[in-house]
C-alpha cells in the first residue's frame, strides 16, 4: 500500500484554495526584466568663463543682425551681465563685439532694401461689373513698414555714423579751426556699457 507524502498535507490544509497562475503570468515574471532608470542629465547653469568660442558665437549673430538680448536667450549662453563684464574685462572681445556691431550696420542696411522692395498689401476696389476700378494701400501697413525702416536706420546710424550718418558734431576749436570728431559706435558701446555697470554697483 502506498504512503503519501506528509509534506503535501503541510502545503494544503482544510479550506485553502489553489489557484495556479497562468502561463501568461508567468511568462511575464520570468521575461520581465527591472526596467533601466533614465538618467537626467544634470542641469548647467549659464557660462559665467569667458571663452573665444562663445565670444565668436555672440559677434557672430549680432553681426547677422540679431540683438543681444535674443542672443542670450539661448540655451549655453552667458546673460547680458556677463556679457558686459566680459567686455569691460577683454579688450580683444570688445574689438571684436565692436567690429561686429558695425557689421550689423550693414545687415540693417540690407534689411531696409529688403522691406522697401516688399509688395504693400493694397485693397482693389471694383464696380458692379467686377471691373478693378481704384486700388488702394492699407495705411496700417504703409505705417507699419516705415516704422520698421526709420528703427533700422536710426540704429545703423548710431553703429556706423561715419558710413551711414548724415552730420558730424563739433567738438572745439583748436589754432582757429574747428575740430570735427564722429561719435563711433564703440564709443558710444563702451559708455552705455560702463553706465549700466555702474548702475548696477550702487544699486540703482
Amino acid at each position: 500500500m502506498a504512503t503519501k507524502n506528509p509534506k503535501h498535507k503541510a502545503k494544503i490544509q482544510e479550506g485553502d484554495t489553489f489557484q495556479p497562475e497562468s502561463f501568461t503570468e508567468s511568462f511575464e515574471k520570468l521575461t520581465d526584466s527591472p526596467k533601466k532608470e533614465e538618467k537626467q542629465k544634470p542641469k548647467t547653469g549659464r557660462p559665467t568663463i569667458f571663452t573665444q568660442h562663445i565670444a565668436n558665437v555672440i559677434c557672430m549673430r549680432i553681426a547677422e543682425g540679431e540683438s543681444l538680448r535674443e542672443i542670450v536667450k539661448t540655451e549655453g549662453m552667458p546673460d547680458r551681465t556677463t556679457v558686459y563684464d566680459w567686455l569691460l574685462r577683454d579688450e580683444a572681445f570688445a574689438n571684436q563685439y565692436a567690429r561686429a556691431r558695425e557689421e550689423q550696420a550693414d545687415t540693417l542696411a540690407d534689411e531696409i532694401l529688403a522691406i522697401a522692395d516688399e509688395n504693400p498689401e493694397v485693397d482693389y476696389i471694383r464696380d458692379k461689373h467686377g471691373n478693378v476700378v481704384d486700388i488702394k494701400i492699407d495705411s496700417g501697413y504703409v505705417s507699419y513698414q516705415k516704422q520698421r525702416i526709420d528703427t533700422r536706420k536710426w540704429v545703423a546710424m548710431k553703429l556706423k555714423p561715419k558710413k551711414y550718418g548724415d552730420r558730424m558734431a563739433v567738438e572745439g576749436v583748436e589754432g582757429g579751426a574747428a575740430i570735427k570728431t564722429e561719435e563711433t559706435g564703440h564709443n558710444m558701446l563702451f559708455d552705455l556699457i560702463r553706465n549700466m555697470e555702474m548702475t548696477k554697483r550702487t544699486g540703482g
